[in-house]
């Protein structure tokens, strides 16, 4: 990480400007997208700090009748569009840094796609694996207890994220619902369907990962049918991704995940495959295909590569190596600026995870939008309209990087920039 945001950003006093982690990396391209402003880059400083950051301590009691205490955050990095909006993660190297660099990431992706919604995000440092159910009950609902002061249907709605689901989420509802006297059940969403959750809602990000990947094959060229596909990460995301390009005839010809790393150049059995993930937890040890080194992942030959794991993936050290036309982001900000910046200069079409992975959170909004109708949709009608919002959205970040000649992921933060510095300017000051 370059040392630039630290000598052009104010940073708030609670971050080690040696050590910005992903932060940093928002910053930078937060300058990058300034120019591009015009008149509302006056207000581009409500872009560099979070609204609001929560740190909460989260105590309970072990199955071994111990107390321990975890760290939990919620970060709300801006709600001028409406309220925020972003997933709670629970992974033991979650920082504030992290949860601050997601909610703003949250905030540009709501803006790019059109939902009215601002950024928000939440974590607590664990590793959920070494818990029991009931020690995951308690830890969730405990949490939900601390930030339950600035989350609501209003005022700012939590998602499933790394290593929560809809079980979490179930509780979380549940807490909160008990904690107000009264059901909310569009306090979250990725709820259970029978908690009012949405159809389509799990398939959602990664369906759009595919939208917009066709897309974005289509203005290259590129025929997706017979296209080879490696992808990072293979559970909600990346594996209903892999599911939908082997449908459209694509070979999906690598997977790595947490577990292992795995190839085959003839195309993966992907249906086999899910199935291997869901029984054992990782690709590693599938028959199907041949292990290889995590390192080698990344020279892959391919068409398309769909990194859809965690941030800081792609890097300096690795763009190189790429051989993919298309790079369609499925996880959040996998590629740091020095790598993106390699990327374009190899001529590698980058669909950025503000857009590419924008369909979660759209279904998460048709989602709170039945909840507070009553009034529930079909998977087709859902799937459709999914559809429709995610080709709209990469058209308009298409046409943006063509006009001033940038990427995608500089026109996505003109596009997104824009729509929140206007409804700031237009909010004003209060007082």
């Amino acid at each position: 990480m370059s040392s630039s945001p630290t000598a052009t950003h104010p940073l708030p006093s609670y971050l080690n400007p040696e050590r910005l982690g992903p932060w940093g990396i928002y910053l930078t391209q937060v300058d990058r997208v300034t120019p591009y402003l015009g008149p509302l880059s006056k207000w581009v400083e409500t872009l560099k700090r979070p609204k609001r950051a929560l740190v909460v301590d989260v105590p309970i009691q072990m199955d071994d009748g111990s107390i321990a205490h975890f760290e939990g955050y919620r970060v709300q990095h801006n709600t001028s569009r409406g309220p925020g909006k972003g997933g709670v993660r629970f992974h033991q190297d979650v920082t504030l840094s992290e949860v601050m660099a997601l909610s703003a990431w949250m905030s540009i992706k709501n803006a790019a796609v059109g939902v009215p919604y601002g950024g928000a995000k939440g974590g607590i440092r664990v590793d959920p694996r070494k818990l029991s159910q009931g020690e995951l009950e308690r830890l969730t609902r405990r949490y939900t207890s601390e930030i339950g002061i600035i989350i609501g249907p209003t005022k700012d709605i939590p998602a499933p994220d790394v290593n929560t689901n809809e079980k979490i989420m179930a509780w979380m509802m549940d807490t909160y619902s008990v904690n107000l006297g009264e059901t909310a059940t569009g306090v979250v969403t990725g709820k259970p369907i029978s908690l009012g959750g949405s159809l389509g809602r799990r398939e959602a990000t990664g369906r759009g990962v595919f939208t917009v990947g066709v897309e974005a094959a289509q203005r290259l060229g590129l025929s997706v049918p017979g296209a080879r596909v490696a992808v990072q990460g293979f559970g909600n995301v990346g594996g209903i991704a892999a599911k939908l390009f082997a449908e459209a005839g694509a070979l999906i010809v690598a997977v790595q995940d947490h577990g292992g790393s795995i190839a085959n150049a003839k195309g993966l059995d992907v249906p086999a495959l899910l199935a291997h993930v869901a029984q054992t937890g990782s690709v590693a040890g599938f028959k199907g295909a041949e292990a290889m080194d995590a390192a080698d992942f990344w020279a892959t030959p391919c068409d398309i590569l769909i990194p859809a794991a965690l941030e800081g993936q792609i890097t300096a050290a690795n763009a190189g190596q790429i051989k993919a036309k298309l790079i369609v982001e499925g996880a959040n900000g996998p590629t740091i600026p020095a790598g993106d910046d390699i990327l374009r200069d190899k001529g590698v079409l980058v669909v950025p995870d503000v857009i590419a992975n924008a369909g979660g959170v759209t279904v998460s909004y048709f989602e709170w939008v039945q909840d507070f109708s009553s009034f529930f949709w079909t998977e087709t009608e859902i799937n459709e309209r999914l559809v429709r919002i995610m080709k709209e959205a990469f058209t308009s970040v298409w046409d943006v990087a063509q006009q001033h000649k940038v990427t995608l992921r500089t026109a996505a933060y003109i596009v997104a920039c824009t729509r929140i510095l206007q409804a700031r300017d237009l909010r004003g000051l209060y007082p």
